[in-house]
């Protein structure tokens, strides 16, 4: 790409695709920079992490080998040609194996792990390590196919760990990441007539930008009701809450279904418990029928986290990811939780005549009885079309690393993995603002593995209407993206994409090397130090106490 800038026109253009979409657009004018110069492009745009949790991957890869015995053990018809794991004495002869193993990198942790599954959770010794050895060689499908049955019973042990008091039973499923959760929860409510096109669904923004693609797709064409995170500190500063007038907003009844992501992304905030409490009353007394999507894939990363789950546990359909807090995209696990006497199987019993005998018909090939079938049932069914559920399910592969991390995190009793992994998140949040020369306020609320600069409310509240008014009239809202690529070979987001101020940036604190954030925090501030003196060199003039 020619070293020169991009015109208004183009800029305009190009900034009305998907976030995602134009950081590959970014990426070849920051591949530009990176051979014009000395210094590599920093794609602070994604969201993956460069750190990972070693040691269930350890506990993972050691207990392969095991397992492997154990299938040699069997039967061989030939070296390379042997059975599958048999139940009975396999807990007796795992622990031979763990005691020949001592010292080895994952050993520990299976033994623990071991030892806290029958002594603690009453597992039965043979069922419990015939299910782990089974789920590594991952010789057959899933089953049950919702979730396998130690798997689901320690993921949920460790929901109820991690997203806050008040979570209680659930019924989970195993599923492809956070991203697949999305595609099938809202495929399933239309399907179930649950909601349909035209419905209105409100949506907490701003907001991982998929959850506003979808809703507007010709099978989904939902009416989007915007509840928008516009709280603003006495200083001028966004604190990115929801003031009480927009959790209102869903008292109307016709208000079918919430989507949230908390903490946010990209504002990187928790929904503060005035917030949860009101959404928690808005559905206690006005709209008992509301369905609540709360997406937590965020919540490990900060102290004292609770879902809207645990607030609205009946009308809730949780969603949460391993992605993100132990460095496992490319695994893709992740969870549907859905409690016992959700309100969605309420719903379903209550639909038309009509639909009932639609969904009888769509669901009569698995039982005699398909109004009998539950929401979570029918959500693993819908996840294969039906006419596959038979093979539905996730790989016994991954539910058993989803196991592992899980056990690994309840079994931490200090909480040294997760101390670590918001240090690391907060030394480099610490370093980008240093590198840029401003302070946040003090927030306990703020998680930090992504930030969300609102330029233009920052340009204002310190230099005055003037500069807002200059920025308007010469630049688009995203021409400091195109600009930071090409200065200094950095990619951000457009912070508008996410339904967020027009104006504002989003960051990923989580992808680079720590140092990186520094050098990112300065070639924003470089860049927007440009705007500020080609303003001035037309007469602007700051207001008192500007920032420098």
């Amino acid at each position: 790409m020619p070293d020169q800038p991009l015109s208004r026109e183009d800029i305009r253009a190009l900034q009305t695709l998907s976030p995602f979409e134009l950081k590959e657009k970014l990426r070849e004018i920051a591949g530009a920079h990176e051979g014009r110069t000395a210094f590599q492009q920093l794609n602070a745009g994604r969201g993956n992490p460069n750190f990972v949790a070693p040691t269930p991957r350890e506990a993972f890869f050691r207990l392969g080998f095991f397992a492997l015995e154990e299938c040699r053990a069997t039967v061989s018809w030939d070296p390379e040609l042997v059975g599958v794991p048999q139940k009975s004495g396999i807990a007796e002869r795992f622990r031979s194996w763990l005691d020949a193993h001592e010292g080895e990198s994952g050993v520990d942790l299976l033994r623990r792990v071991l030892d806290w599954g029958v002594d603690d959770c009453g597992y039965d010794p043979d069922a419990f390590v015939w299910e782990l050895a089974d789920s590594v060689i991952g010789d057959h499908y899933p089953a049950p196919d919702r979730m396998l049955h130690h798997a689901e019973d320690v993921v949920l042990r460790y929901l109820q760990q991690e997203m806050g008091p008040g979570i209680g039973p659930m019924d989970l499923f195993a599923v492809e990441g956070g991203t697949a959760a999305i595609c099938y929860i809202l495929d399933s409510l239309v399907v179930n007539r649950l909601l349909k096109p035209g419905d209105r669904v409100a949506v907490m923004t701003p907001i991982f930008t998929p959850y506003l693609e979808i809703a507007r797709l010709e099978e989904y064409a939902f009416d989007l009701v915007r509840l928008r995170a516009d709280s603003v500190a006495e200083d001028g500063t966004r604190m990115w809450q929801f003031p009480p007038a927009e959790i209102d907003r869903l008292r109307d009844g016709s208000v079918k279904a919430l989507l949230c992501v908390n903490p946010t992304n990209p504002p990187s905030v928790t929904l503060d418990p005035a917030t949860l409490e009101r959404i928690a009353a808005v559905v206690r007394e006005d709209n008992p029928d509301l369905i609540v999507v709360t997406d937590d894939v965020y919540g490990t990363f900060i102290d004292g986290f609770t879902s809207l789950a645990a607030h609205v546990p009946r009308n809730s359909v949780l969603v949460y990811s391993y992605s993100k807090y132990f460095g496992a995209t490319g695994w893709r696990l992740g969870v549907v939780g859905v409690h016992p006497e959700t309100v969605l199987d309420e719903l379903l019993a209550r639909l038309p005549e009509q639909d009932k005998q639609a969904l009888d018909a769509r669901y009569a090939p698995l039982t005699l009885a398909p109004r009998e079938i539950r929401f979570v049932d029918r959500l693993v069914a819908d996840s294969r079309d039906v006419a596959l559920n038979h093979t539905a399910g996730l790989s016994q592969p991954q539910q058993l690393q989803m196991l592992l991390f899980s056990a690994y995190c309840l079994l931490d009793r200090a909480g040294h993995y997760k101390q670590q992994a918001q240090a690391l998140i907060r030394r480099r949040l610490d370093d980008l603002l240093a590198g840029m020369r401003i302070r946040l306020l003090d927030d306990p609320y703020r998680v930090g593995y992504y930030l969300e600069l609102d330029l233009l409310g920052y340009a204002g509240h310190h230099h005055g209407p003037g500069l807002v008014e200059f920025l308007r009239e010469n630049y688009e809202p995203t021409d400091i993206l195109f600009r930071l690529a090409r200065r200094s070979g950095v990619i951000a987001l457009n912070g508008g994409g996410f339904d967020g101020p027009p104006w504002s940036i989003r960051l990923s604190i989580a992808n680079l090397r720590d140092y990186e954030y520094a050098e990112i925090g300065r070639a924003i501030r470089t860049v927007a130090e440009e705007y500020l003196d080609e303003w001035r060199a037309g007469g602007g003039v700051s207001g008192p106490g500007a920032a420098p």
